[in-house]
């Protein structure tokens, strides 16, 4: 009986998850899920679209997605870190913060699934990762090499868990890479603030920051009718606040 024919394909695959989940879980659920799910809808499920991405599965904390391009795949990761990294601020151990690997490898296909050599590498390439950081294997890092404007660290071969050859590892060179490195954050050095911590403050700023990101657009708009209002009058849209002193005899009209 001839076996079944198995589906096969080339792609470029990226792991994502949160650092640290498991304490900032800890620390606050209600406040973890709703930030996640405002960061998946605000910043992470349009980035994999515009760069035609397919979301493959998710996690509680992570997710494992598919790009037919690896150029694709590297800019969308380091768009949203970029993004993440504006909405961070304040003490490093209360960030969300992700960690992204990508590798392109041979894959199988089942249904909507995909299995093989090529996702578990991409999956320990994650682990190896920085919070805040894009890494890539030396296969992904091939199919990128001279096509897109970022510099990379070589951090050399890895022998990574239950992958029985050592990966060569590539780091995009970001200020969110360079500034979680500095400050020690990995996935073995995390580690709980001496008090309880209050995330809802933070969840609060990434409300905001959110909010902020879609602002632009409708702050541009109410400049443009401002200055057609003004015409006639000869005024500025720059105004020029003047304060009344004792004595003063101006008065506003």
């Amino acid at each position: 009986m001839a076996e079944a024919r198995v589906e096969r394909r080339l792609a470029a695959i990226l792991a994502a998850d949160v650092a640290g989940y498991s304490r900032l879980m800890g620390a606050d659920e209600v406040g973890t899920l709703a930030a996640l799910k405002a960061l998946r809808r605000e910043i992470v499920d349009p980035a994999i679209a515009e760069h035609h991405g397919r979301i493959v599965k998710t996690t509680g904390d992570g997710m494992l997605v598919e790009f037919a391009s690896a150029v694709d795949a590297v800019n969308c990761a380091v768009g949203v870190q970029a993004k993440m990294a504006e909405c961070n601020s304040g003490d490093l151990s209360q960030q969300i913060t992700f960690r992204i690997g990508i590798n392109v490898g041979d894959i199988i296909i089942e249904g909507d699934d995909i299995f093989g050599d090529g996702v578990n590498v991409a999956a320990r390439v994650e682990n190896e990762c920085e919070p805040g950081s894009v890494y890539l294997s030396g296969g992904g890092f091939e199919h990128v090499r001279g096509k897109i404007n970022f510099a990379f660290d070589d951090l050399g071969e890895r022998a990574l868990k239950n992958i029985d050859r050592p990966v060569r590892l590539y780091a995009v060179r970001t200020g969110t890479a360079v500034a979680a490195a500095s400050a020690g954050l990995s996935a073995e050095t995390h580690k709980p603030p001496p008090y309880p911590t209050k995330l809802r403050s933070q969840f609060s700023r990434f409300r905001t920051c959110l909010a902020t990101l879609n602002r632009n657009t409708s702050r541009t708009e109410w400049l443009r009718r401002s200055s057609r209002r003004s015409r006639g009058s000869n005024l500025s849209v720059e105004t020029e606040t003047i304060q009344l002193q004792p004595g003063d005899d101006r008065q506003a009209r």
